[in-house]
């Protein structure tokens, strides 16, 4: 699946593939679409290493998934 720059991106990344989900890879800045418990990372040595990830439903509006995104780094500000 293309990297997504923006929610918006990922949302329609998400509804031409049909995939329920987008997410956002804190770790390297992209965003995307992908299945429901799929993990995101890159592989190292032949082992795949997670990336932390906020994934949420497609079905959202850009505008949600921004807000959502928000307040949950501003209830985790470690994470």
């Amino acid at each position: 699946m293309p990297m997504a720059s923006t929610w918006h991106e990922a949302l329609d990344a998400a509804r031409k593939a049909g995939l329920p989900q987008v997410f956002h890879d804190c770790d390297t800045g992209t965003y995307g679409a992908c299945r429901e418990g799929e993990p995101q990372g890159t592989f190292k040595n032949g082992v795949l290493v997670e990336h932390r990830c906020i994934c949420m439903p497609a079905h959202l509006s850009a505008e949600e998934l921004e807000e959502k995104e928000q307040k949950f780094r501003k209830e985790n500000p470690d994470w």
